[in-house]
Parts: C-alpha cells; structure tokens; sequence
C-alpha cells in the first residue's frame, strides 16, 4: 500500500542449484559481469527520461480511469502492457499467454452506516469505516463487547501474546496501530522503531479472526500508522477486493472497521478508561482489558465474483532458462469515485504508473542487451496491489514458475519523481545478499546505501515483493534516496515536495509535466545493474541469517 522514496546489507549464498552450498568469497567472485562482447553498457546508458515518460503519461491519464481492476480501466492497462512487452521482444510468460487470471471477490458496503458505541453514533468515513470479508448480504454486530487488546500481537518469538487467557466469542476486538516497539523504542522489544509484519493492519484483522472474534476495530494515529485518516477513508470505503476464498470468508471476523483516534478517546472516556494510559499499559507487555461498553453496526454488503489479471512476460535465459530473476511492479490503483465533486479520478501516477512505466524502460532494455543474460528475466506486473497486495499474493500461492526456481525478486514501486540522489534508500535494510548486487550497482553509480527514511512504517511489508518474501525469495525493493544530487535538485526537490505532499491516494496523484524524472532513470539503470548481475551469478543470493525470512524450497 504506502511507499515512499527509499537503503541496506548482507549474508551468504546458494548455487546455482537452490539447495547447493556456496564459497565465502566476495560479491564480486560470485558475479559474472557482461563480457567483452557485451552491449551492456550501451543499453545501460540508453534507458532514458522518455521511456519512463511516456508510458507514465499514458498509463496516468485520464482514458485509463484511475486503473481500478475489473473495470474498463483494467481493459485497456492490460492492453497497453502487453503490447509494450510484445514491441520489446518478450515472449508470454505464463505458456502462450501473457496473462494470470486471478479471482477475485468484489464487496462493496453500503456507505449508509452508522456504528453505535455506547452513547455514541459514529459516522461512516468521518469517523469509522467497516466492511466485512464475508460473502453474505448483511452482517450485524448487535451489542458486541469490546475488548482492548492492545497491538492485538501474538507472537511466541518475542514471548507476546496479547489475546491470552481470552474468549472473544461474540466480541469485538479494539487494537491500536503498529507494534510494540513503535513509541516505546527504547525497551527492546520487538525491533524498536522499525515494524514489524505484527504491526500491519491485515496481520490484526487476520489474528483477531484465529481468536474466534466477532469483529475487529483497529484505532488510527497518523504517526504510527504512517498516513492520515484521509487514507484509511478512502482505500476502506468502496469495492473492497479480496481473493476467492473455499469458505466464503467464513473464517473472517464478521466486521472489519477503523475508528479515528478523536472517536476512540470518546469511546475509551465513556468506558471509564483514559486512552493514554491504556495505551501506556499495552506498551509495556501484553495487556488487554474489558471495555464494558457494547458496539452495534450493520454492514450491506453487495459481492460479485470477478476476475482480473497478472500481466507476466520472460526473456528466457541463455543457460538456466528454468530460472528466473523476477521484477514486479504493481498496474492498480483507485479507479474514480462518481460521488465526488470536480475530478474524480485517482490517477495514481506516482503510484504506481511511475513503476510500471520504469518495468516497461527495464523490458526494453532486456529486449536489446546481448548476450541474453544466462537465468530468464520475468517481468511481473500483478493486480490488485492497493487491495492488500492481492495479485501477487494470488501469484505467489499459484505461481507461473515454480518458487524453488525464482532466484530473486527486485520490486519497483511509487518510483522516485524528485531526481537524482546521491542515496538509496532500501526497504529493509540487512535483509538480503541482494544488497550486495545492490551496492555494487550503486557504486558505479557514486552512490551510497541508506537505510529507508522510515522503517517504523513498514514499508518492506507494504508491496509485492513481500509476497514473494514470504514464500523464501529473496526480495530487494530500494530507490532514490532523501540526498539531492547537486543544489540545483535540491532547490526542484523543495519546490515539488510541496506540491505533491498529501497526494498518495488522492486525486492530485497526477502526471506533471515539471517532473523530473532522472531519479527514476538513474535506479531503474541501477535495478537493470543488478538483475543482470543476478541473472549471471554463479551462485543464488540468500536472506540473511538474521532475517525473519528464509528459503522454503
């Protein structure tokens, strides 16, 4: 969902074979560069401001209705992209065809709702929304006590488990935003400032189910949250998208909602309990606390049954052609609301076509480098991102090529639109060995490795690559970073900041003519750099020791 202009480190390898053992050399022993017949160099330094504008201007516009999949606007984004796949020599990357279906569940809720808490009538979208995952017509809390539960975390690893000794059989949940360590760095827990996947709003919903809840109400703070209530209203309300589920959602809490942090103050003071220092408490160690205050609300729901589409094309390899370096970028974003007064359409032009138009300058430069790199390069640009990283979750669970021969994978998301930078911000910093390919890149580059600007917003669980994380890829996404290249960038950065600040998903998300986009040509040359390298290792890279991730196959 939320990125931003982002850094890293590292740990040790496979061979070529997955499962093989790999030597404690260097990076650069492991790495094969382009060899002298190579045209690399002359693709590299070919991928320009017009290849990325171009097709960011197209997939932006207006004729493309904000990208909402399922819609028109779908139609004629997967039209686009598999004509610009085809015009750079790819082939279909899913057997002859350049399409994955993926299923998905459209609910859309009523906006004529009003959850009661107490004495208190919340309003829809300016105080609370709530949806429900499940595929019935109407589903009711009635009188559901609420219980705080603090992060709502249970995680065994860190000795956590908000929800002991609880039976919330008929209850609904009350859950602060992000984790433990947020506000409370200094105690050790968790990993401090920097979230972990416990503090992701769909980890909650999905935690509070397992407890057998009957509804779960997460209660939104901008800072740890990471973006204001505007954002919550908006990607909340309207069709909801969820994947085809055997059970129909049954496994779901009945009601999935937010409360802005004004509303749950008022429903913490009516239940004689003071916010902050109930907040305090759960900083501290797990907690959670009886309410004796009762919530009803009524959710309608329309549902149909949908599909949209993964868009995946290869360059097959020279030598492995059976194993893939895979890139990802995401084609989706809001659609148009028609309630809205003046424009009303999202898009979505930083996020995510500035992406999509840089995997389309990436494929175009495959499509011209000789020799063919020695592993295949996929090209992956998966649906349904904005809905909860759905289409490549959807991939990631019925994957085109198998997971134990996906080698990497190098996600592109909300690129950086302010130039160059002397910096690379990467998600998820020390993760991966892909952060040895990255530094080397970056290097020729004269550029340096940074850690993201904000980890405490968990950005590395926020985008596709993560889908691929979670399955035991080793899964990079970095970009510029917040140190302009020269004054003259810097002065632009200033000036553009303050106009694009507020846009993420909004309707100002919007081309610019003004945009300076070397900054997007200057990492997309750099993330060519490294699948490349990748592509031509000797060996596999690998998750560090340290990470919460590691290969499955």
């Amino acid at each position: 969902m939320k990125k931003m202009f982002l850094p890293l480190l590292v740990p040790t390898l496979l061979g070529v074979s997955a499962c093989s053992p790999s030597n404690d050399t260097s990076v650069d022993d492991k790495k094969e560069m382009p060899s002298a017949e190579s045209n690399f160099t002359t693709v590299y330094n070919a991928i320009s401001d017009n290849d990325i504008r171009e097709p960011l201007k197209v997939l932006a516009s207006d004729e493309f209705e904000g990208r909402l999949p399922t819609t028109e606007g779908e139609k004629k984004t997967i039209d686009y992209l598999v004509n610009e796949f085809t015009q750079a020599g790819l082939k279909p990357g899913n057997g002859d065809s350049f399409l994955q279906k993926v299923e998905l569940m459209e609910i859309t809720a009523d906006p004529d709702m009003t959850m009661t808490i107490g004495d208190n009538a919340f309003v829809y979208k300016e105080d609370m929304v709530a949806s429900s995952k499940r595929e019935v017509e109407e589903v009711t809390l009635q009188n559901s006590e609420l219980v705080f539960v603090g992060y709502g975390v249970n995680a065994p690893e860190y000795d956590w488990n908000d929800y002991e000794g609880l039976d919330l059989t008929g209850k609904t949940a009350v859950i602060l935003v992000n984790d433990p360590g947020f506000e409370n760095p200094e105690s050790g827990k968790f990993q401090g400032t920097t979230m972990t996947y416990y503090g992701r709003w769909s980890y909650k919903y999905e935690e509070a189910s397992r407890q057998g809840a009957a509804g779960a109400i997460i209660i939104h703070e901008t800072a740890p949250a990471s973006y204001g209530w505007s954002v919550v209203a908006n990607s909340w309300s309207g069709p909801q998208y969820g994947l085809v589920s055997k059970d129909k959602g049954a496994s779901r809490v009945a009601v999935e909602g937010w409360l802005t942090l004004d509303a749950a103050k008022k429903v913490f003071n009516d239940a004689g309990l003071n916010f902050e220092e109930e907040k305090a408490k759960a900083m501290q160690g797990p907690y959670n606390k009886a309410m004796a205050i009762e919530a009803s609300v009524t959710v309608k729901n329309t549902f149909k049954k949908s599909e949209s589409n993964n868009v995946i094309a290869t360059l097959p390899g020279s030598e492995f052609p059976d194993e893939h370096v895979i890139y990802t970028a995401h084609w989706d974003h809001l659609g148009k609301d028609d309630s809205k007064e003046g424009d009303q359409i999202y898009n979505g032009a930083h996020d995510n076509a500035t992406g999509t138009a840089a995997i389309l300058a990436m494929a175009k430069a495959y499509g011209q480098l000789t020799p063919v790199p020695k592993r295949s390069i996929s090209f992956l640009v998966v649906t349904a991102e904005e809905q909860g990283l759905l289409g490549s979750k959807y991939y990631a669970s019925n994957p085109v090529i198998p997971i134990e021969k996906t080698v990497a994978n190098i996600n592109m998301d909300a690129m950086n639109v302010l130039g160059k930078t002397k910096n690379v911000a990467v998600v998820g910093m020390g993760k991966s060995e892909m952060e040895d390919y990255l530094k080397a890149a970056a290097t020729k580059q004269g550029r340096t490795l940074t850690q993201e600007d904000r980890p405490e917003a968990g950005y590395y669980y926020r985008s596709d690559h993560f889908s691929f994380a979670k399955q035991g890829v080793p899964a990079l996404y970095a970009e510029g970073g917040n140190e302009p290249a020269d004054e003259e960038t810097a002065k632009y950065r200033k000036r553009m900041n303050v106009i694009v600040t507020g846009c993420y998903h909004q309707v100002c998300d919007e081309y610019r003519d003004d945009w300076d986009l070397s900054g997007i040509v200057q990492d997309t040359q750099m993330l060519f750099d490294v699948g490349v390298n990748v592509s031509n290792a000797q060996a596999w890279p690998t998750w560090n020791p340290a990470s919460e991730f590691q290969r499955k196959h």
